[in-house]
């Protein structure tokens, strides 16, 4: 039996046993305890798999409950192995460390053993040498790794099972569909049930212009009532719901109807990785708003959602006439209107209808003419519009007819306005041969059964042909179409003679230049309608392109006719001369226009070239009287006078800055002078004429030169007497603006005579606006005279007398203003462009949201 006392050898050697006894003693507690630890290591890890994976949320409460609890049993069995667990002793770990260096007699034990039996200085020393020999063997120990011998426990290694499912159970708790460690002791009553989401908006008609409202906006959530337009369409969509909400509209009167889910989405499921148990679906609702109501989102009892709107009611459009239909210059068909509706018209046209009753038994080849109105501009300040068409050709033109215009909105309501009754107005015909062929057509086309009648005519004409034709290409026509009508059999076969005939008597009338009118007529329309319905750019340029041509054509033909006729029409209209680059600027700004998408003032600037066309094919000498001569002396005199009076006021308001800076530099130059002498250098740097300055005027000069001014201000102002006085002699009242003007001219030559520049301009400058207050004052009253004198003109439109084919005031009609230029800017054209690129950049997004793709695509249409 031996004892253990204290060790007193090397140090060193006492240390690396230590460490040897403890890092063995935790591989032995490792080795007994892990096997006994181990069940309740998989128990933990099976529950924290059931917990991450959702199982306990899916379960009800009872299930749940029955599952912990076995949970909790077989914890408490799992810890029953652990009874038998033993902390190992000194001598176990001391073997256990000579067993794992393979160390022979135990030299680790002899380190703290003590011989046994009496103690002998020789045997004392015998043993402390044999635990010198022992402690050398005892040099390099280490410890040993634990043996737990689990894998002989457990061959099948379902372990491994248990720590895998263990950490996929821990990823999938970060999905949205993972659990919580406390999901196994909390009842399904206390979870925090998740609302589903409801997304709700009204789109309104696209006619309207009106933007979506989103009704679940966190904007518009304190909004009582919505207001809608009529025909708006609601459409709720239900995400994670349970699948059974259920939407009704309720109207004012309490009736409710049903809006009934979309069937393709009515069950769809969101994510098909989910749990078939909790399926996340999506109910979409669709319907129509047609009056003041509630909108009710139920699931079950419970009520999701509720909305009230107000629904304004579509008025239908208001249609009238401004002014009396009008005959343009050139016989085109003219009407202004005004077109009133809440959200613009959708469409207009004019209704015809014969005045005067027709035969029985009349057979008419045409219908009515159509005319397409042109619509007021969406949004505009004015709901005025204008539209002319030439209906010259149509076989009504001459008769009389009644008028009524239609215009519809979007939502199909409609509106007419009064009848006017008028004679259609027809292509004059200065030639008795073209204007029998015009009757024979009439006839023939408004009562197909004359046909035996118009052959008669015919003959009547041709009978003689020596004395009726002066051209012989004339008769060869006229017996071709005697030849074809009477071989005509068909309604078809008619209407073609009725064309022909049309062609002849236009080839009698004016020869060629009818087919270039045509042609021109033809290109102006067909380039309206291009921007009308929104052509591509390349449709409009080919548009541009035939109207260029035609317009070339006719203006050469034109100029031919006037030299062949001395007494044809000009190109020059009371002094203001119309040149080919104006009407090529024209046209290239309609073409800037149309391309760039303001298709409204692109169609404005063609009515204004169609109006020039109209003038001058009507070729209108505005000739007028005596007075009209003298009234246009008076208005050269009053612009001669304004122009001098602006000359003169630039002249004195430059020789004040003179003065003022010759007495600015006198004051530098005697300030110079005193310092130079103080440097005593005045002698040598006083010289003012250097540096090229130029020669200041002396006194005598600058006298000079006011009074000259003095003496052109008084020559002005007796000037705008002798104007006062010629205008009251033509029966003209000046108004006060020309009294004003002769005050503010006789202050300012008295200032000039004084010396005060600064004064002068400023009465010079008082002087010019009254001016040009008087001078429009006296425009009003000579259009107007001229509007008395020559207002019952056919075919006239006196209220245009003062402007040229281009819509510009002629020269010879007094000052121009600069306030009644229509043709847009260029920053116009390039705002408009930069506009319509951004909007076609933004529609060729693919990410871009249905709704603002189609809103977008309202905007490129521009109705």
């Amino acid at each position: 039996m031996t004892q253990r006392p204290t060790f007193n050898g090397n140090r060193g050697l006492a240390g690396r046993l230590a460490l040897s006894r403890l890092a063995t003693r935790v591989s032995m507690m490792v080795e007994r305890g892990w096997p006994l630890l181990l069940p309740l290591v998989i128990v933990a890890s099976l529950f924290l798999s059931a917990s991450w994976l959702g199982i306990f949320t899916r379960l009800p409460d009872m299930a749940r409950i029955g599952l912990v609890a076995a949970f909790a049993i077989a914890a408490l069995a799992a810890l029953y192995p652990l009874r038998f667990f033993r902390i190992p002793g000194a001598a176990e770990i001391d073997r256990r460390i000579e067993a794992a260096n393979q160390l022979l007699h135990s030299p680790v034990l002899v380190q703290t053993d003590r011989p046994s039996g009496r103690e002998s200085s020789f045997s004392q020393a015998l043993w402390r040498e044999h635990q010198k020999r022992m402690a050398g063997r005892l040099d390099s120990l280490g410890a040993d790794l634990p043996r737990t011998r689990v894998p002989e426990r457990d061959a099948w290694g379902l372990r491994a099972v248990a720590a895998l499912l263990l950490v996929t159970a821990f990823a999938f708790s970060f999905g949205p569909t993972g659990g919580r460690i406390s999901d196994g002791f909390k009842a399904h009553g206390a979870h925090d049930a998740v609302p589903p989401r409801i997304d709700a908006w009204v789109t309104p008609p696209a006619y309207t212009g009106k933007p979506p409202i989103f009704l679940t906006a966190d904007a518009n959530q304190a909004t009582p009532t919505f207001t809608i337009p009529e025909g708006s369409d609601v459409s709720l969509r239900v995400t994670g719901g349970s699948g059974e909400e259920t939407l009704a509209y309720a109207d004012k009167s309490g009736n409710s109807r049903a809006i009934d889910p979309a069937g393709p989405q009515a069950a769809a499921t969101a994510k098909p990785a989910a749990s078939p148990a909790t399926p996340s679906k999506i109910r979409q609702f669709t319907g129509k708003l047609t009056g003041d109501g509630t909108l009710t989102l139920t699931s079950g009892e419970d009520q999701l959602g509720r909305w009230a709107f107000a629904v304004i009611a579509d008025k239908p459009p208001q249609i009238r006439f401004v002014g009396e239909p009008k005959r343009a210059a050139n016989g085109a068909f003219e009407l202004n209107y005004q077109i009133d509706d809440d959200y613009g018209a959708a469409n207009a046209k004019a209704v015809f209808a014969l005045a005067d009753p027709q035969a029985p038994n009349a057979h008419s080849l045409f219908g009515p003419p159509e005319m397409p109105l042109s619509l007021p501009r969406r949004g505009g300040k004015s709901n005025a519009a204008r539209t002319s068409k030439d209906l010259t050709e149509h076989v009504w033109a001459g008769s009389s007819i009644k008028v009524t215009l239609v215009a519809t909105d979007d939502a199909g309501h409609t509106a007419s306005s009064e009848t006017k009754t008028l004679l259609m107005p027809e292509r004059p015909f200065a030639n008795p041969l073209a204007r029998a062929v015009i009757e024979q057509r009439r006839l023939l086309a408004l009562d197909a059964n004359t046909k035996p009648r118009v052959l008669d005519l015919m003959d009547a004409i041709t009978l003689r042909p020596e004395d009726t034709f002066d051209n012989m290409s004339h008769y060869l026509a006229i017996m071709s179409a005697r030849s074809r009508l009477k071989m005509a059999d068909s309604d078809d076969q008619l209407r073609n003679e009725v064309s022909y005939l049309w062609e002849i008597a236009l080839g009698i009338e004016e020869g060629n230049l009818s087919a270039a009118e045509k042609r021109l007529r033809q290109a102006q329309q067909a380039l309206q309608d291009a921007i009308k319905n929104g052509a591509s750019d390349a449709e409009i340029e080919k548009a541009m392109k035939e109207l260029r041509e035609a317009m070339n054509q006719f203006l050469q033909e034109f100029a031919e006719r006037a030299k062949q006729n001395p007494n044809a029409p000009q190109m020059q209209q009371n002094g203001q001369e119309l040149r080919q680059s104006d009407i090529d600027r024209m046209m290239d700004q309609i073409e800037n226009l149309a391309k760039s998408g303001d298709r409204d003032k692109a169609q404005e600037l063609l009515s204004q070239l169609q109006d020039m066309m109209n003038n001058l094919q009507a070729g209108r000498q505005q000739q007028g009287g005596q007075q009209d001569s003298e009234m246009r002396q008076q208005m050269d005199k009053l612009g001669d006078i304004l122009r001098r009076q602006q000359e003169m006021m630039n002249d004195t308001f430059r020789m004040d800055q003179m003065q003022r800076g010759e007495r600015q530099r006198g004051q530098n130059r005697d300030e110079q002078l005193g310092q130079d002498e103080q440097q005593g250098q005045s002698g040598e740097n006083g010289k003012p004429n250097e540096g090229g300055q130029p020669k200041p005027m002396t006194p005598q000069e600058f006298a000079d030169a006011l009074k000259q001014l003095q003496q052109g201000q008084g020559q002005l102002k007796s000037d705008l007497e002798q104007l006062k006085k010629g205008l009251e002699g033509m029966g003209m009242q000046p108004n006060e603006g020309f009294g004003e003007a002769g005050k503010s001219m006789g202050n300012a030559e008295q200032a000039l005579g004084e010396g005060e520049g600064d004064a002068a301009v400023g009465h010079q400058g008082r002087a010019l606006e009254a001016l040009r207050r008087g001078a429009k004052d006296m425009m009003k009253q000579m259009q107007a005279m001229q509007g008395d004198q020559g207002g019952s003109e056919k075919g006239g439109r006196q209220q245009n007398a003062d402007r040229d084919p281009l819509g510009r005031p002629r020269a010879s009609q007094g000052p121009d203003f600069g306030d009644s230029v229509k043709v847009p800017d260029e920053i116009d054209v390039q705002r408009a462009r930069q506009i319509l690129e951004a909007i076609r950049k933004r529609l060729g997004n693919a990410l871009s949201p249905d709704i603002e793709r189609s809103y977008l695509e309202r905007l490129l249409e521009l109705k």
